[in-house]
């Protein structure tokens, strides 16, 4: 007989940020309201997720006890713009970063994070300027810069959320690679350009980069050239028309060809620029780096945070992830198809939410997400979502709870029904669309520990 008293539920809660609207932290915090208004004594484990994407270099910064350094840098419409990159502290976290930090009082092996949305993410081009055949990475190999004068000889460059589709070619710009025409003229900036590349004049390039690991952290799905190429899927994501993707796909394989030609020397077995793993990222800024000799890995791995991650999905009840957008592409690489997989590895269920849900987010049930919905409550203007999405995201979670507590109390005829009683948290706003209390499943006796309401933030 069992004598063990019922154990809270416990829950992870996986979430990438909402862009424009919530961070990865502040999307785990609100999930985890919704779920104390229905559960208030669960075991919640917060693991929010950062993707390479907007606020990466601030949330490794805070993991790491590091710090973030303000710079004024291109933009990506070519004007300056204020923007950051992140010096890490020493409590690093795991994978490709656990070398991070200082090895000695002079820091010549602190290791910097180069978010390239901070300096040429699409949120920072006005949507009558997006034109992604005039857009530049410039400001990307100015961070870098700036992080080698700061000592780093450990660079992580974080890929995502782009409005550029140059390959790269305004990042080697600046750090001092010659983009030149038949006539020997400098190419201006964006991919556009590309098309009158002749040649590359490498022998600017900062010196330093040879003693420095340049490490890029992308999705690998996202590869350069082709049918999949990063013009034709993402270039209209960027404003670019039919007939602007077809010359953005022309540039770049006219960029990688000389990239490749006159760049691209010294490794034994040279990286496929055209159609390696992640040389698309971040409109192709993956395969300028990788030329560089820039690792391409893929964000999941180098971005975990050490804390094990997965062991605490694993130990999870259920697992909550979210993002802004479900849709056909979540499967290639996205934050709530990785923490699916992740999670199913070890059995565990799996609920996604979405501010918007798109074409083929079907999809997302065959990496392992068993349920899926908005948060939105009926439709409202963008601009009203991004500013009240804290609340649509919280509200949608304690429905959702709701609705998946409900099914435990169902008696199949086969004596598989539940009892127990859970409410909202005393104090708690109850949404309006949801009922008052319900009564929810006992988890099985603890294997582990004995009960406890027990918060855990990663």
């Amino acid at each position: 007989m069992n004598t063990h008293p019922p154990r809270p539920l416990r829950i992870a809660v996986a979430p990438s940020g909402f862009k424009g609207s919530l961070s990865a932290r502040e999307a785990a915090e609100a999930i985890a309201e919704g779920l104390r208004r229905v559960a208030p004594d669960a075991e919640t484990d917060l693991i929010p997720l950062v993707d390479g994407g907007e606020g990466t270099a601030e949330a490794l910064a805070a993991a790491t006890g590091g710090a973030l350094h303000a710079v004024r840098a291109t933009g990506p419409t070519g004007d300056p713009i204020a923007s950051h990159f992140a010096l890490l502290g020493t409590a690093a976290p795991g994978g490709p970063l656990a070398a991070a930090g200082s090895a000695g009082p002079a820091g010549a092996e602190r290791t910097a994070v180069v978010e390239m949305a901070a300096v040429a993410g699409l949120s920072l081009v006005p949507p009558h300027r997006r034109d992604p055949g005039a857009t530049t990475t410039r400001g990307v190999g100015e961070l870098v810069r700036a992080a080698l004068d700061c000592g780093a000889r450990r660079i992580l460059v974080g890929c995502g959320d782009s409005g550029t589709s140059d390959g790269g070619a305004g990042a080697l710009q600046a750090l001092g690679a010659r983009l030149l025409d038949a006539a020997g003229r400098e190419l201006p900036p964006g991919g556009r350009a590309l098309t009158r590349l002749a040649r590359i004049d490498p022998s600017g390039l900062d010196a330093r980069l040879a003693d420095t690991t340049l490490l890029v952290a992308c999705n690998p799905f996202n590869v350069l050239c082709g049918p999949r190429g990063v013009a034709r899927v993402f270039g209209p994501q960027k404003g670019a028309t039919p007939e602007q993707v077809e010359e953005l796909a022309a540039a770049l394989d006219r960029w990688v060809t000389v990239l490749a030609r006159d760049v691209l020397t010294g490794p034994a077995a040279p990286p496929d620029l055209r159609y390696g793993p992640g040389t698309g990222a971040s409109g192709g800024l993956g395969a300028g780096l990788a030329a560089l000799g820039g690792q391409l890995l893929p964000r999941f791995d180098v971005l975990r945070d050490g804390r094990g991650r997965d062991a605490r999905l694993a130990r999870a009840d259920l697992v909550v992830t979210a993002e802004g957008a479900l849709d056909g592409q979540t499967t290639r690489g996205k934050v709530p198809a990785e923490v699916a997989r992740r999670a199913k590895a070890h059995g565990r269920p799996v609920l996604a939410l979405a501010g918007t849900i798109g074409a083929g987010a079907h999809a997302v049930r065959g990496a392992g997400v068993d349920a899926y919905r908005g948060i939105l409550p009926a439709p409202v203007a963008l601009a009203e979502a991004l500013d009240r999405g804290r609340e649509f995201l919280t509200d949608a979670t304690e429905e959702a709870l709701r609705m998946i507590l409900i099914g435990t109390r169902i008696d199949t005829g086969a004596g598989h029904h539940t009892s127990g009683h859970l409410g909202p948290h005393p104090g708690a706003r109850s949404s309006p669309h949801a009922s008052t209390h319900t009564s929810a499943a006992r988890c099985p006796a603890p294997t582990e520990e004995p009960p406890a309401v027990r918060a855990v933030h990663g």
